[in-house]
């Protein structure tokens, strides 16, 4: 289904964001490199490097991060995380199909993995948080979450999914008008040139 697929490329998006966040965290002081051997007499000292990587990391009121949530939450974002971790527990079970034997404690075990589950999605929420955060002061997410909580905002947030399925079909479709007239274009164009192109 098209919006299955926009969802899943919107949560593999938003992963692959958590994934950044992850890699560029402040190193272990021990895994830091080691300070610049003193300047020989009479040379001026290396002015030491602050990579990004070093960077303290951004901290924000509670009341800001709490409307970062909000917005998360209500603005349907954090439906595209619901797919994923499922989605890891199908291909495991893919993995193990010809395992039959197996399959029962399989399906035990991964539901006993729900609540664990839960709150790795949990993560991701707060991690997209953080991000709005990050993005957007804390008056700007009040009147943001102000428009999700109205009417008008929760039938936005109704329809996203249908308006989305119906986009993904629309721009299969003008991706491939668009790629004829281009080049329908540039032939005309090139022939003005006295350049032929097939």
């Amino acid at each position: 289904m098209p919006f299955r697929i926009a969802a899943a490329a919107l949560g593999l998006a938003l992963a692959s964001l958590a994934l950044t966040s992850l890699a560029v965290a402040p190193r272990p002081a021990a895994a830091q490199a080691k300070p610049p051997a003193p300047a020989a007499k009479g040379t001026p000292a290396p002015q030491p490097s602050t990579p990004a990587a070093n960077a303290p990391a951004q901290t924000f009121t509670p009341s800001h991060l709490a409307l970062a949530r909000e917005v998360v939450l209500s603005s349907g974002i954090a439906r595209s995380f619901d797919s994923i971790i499922p989605s890891f527990a199908e291909q495991i079970r893919k993995q193990a199909v010809t395992r039959p034997d197996i399959a029962k404690d399989l399906d035990a075990v991964l539901a006993s993995l729900q609540p664990e589950m839960e709150l790795q999605k949990q993560r991701m929420v707060d991690i997209a948080a953080r991000t709005y955060a990050g993005k957007l002061t804390e008056p700007e997410l009040k009147d943001i979450a102000a428009f999700f909580r109205s009417a008008a905002g929760k039938r936005y947030v109704e329809t996203q999914p249908q308006i989305l399925d119906d986009m993904v079909g629309e721009m299969q479709d003008w991706t491939q008008d668009v790629s004829e007239y281009v080049m329908v274009r540039v032939r005309a164009e090139m022939g003005k040139r006295g350049h032929q192109m097939q």
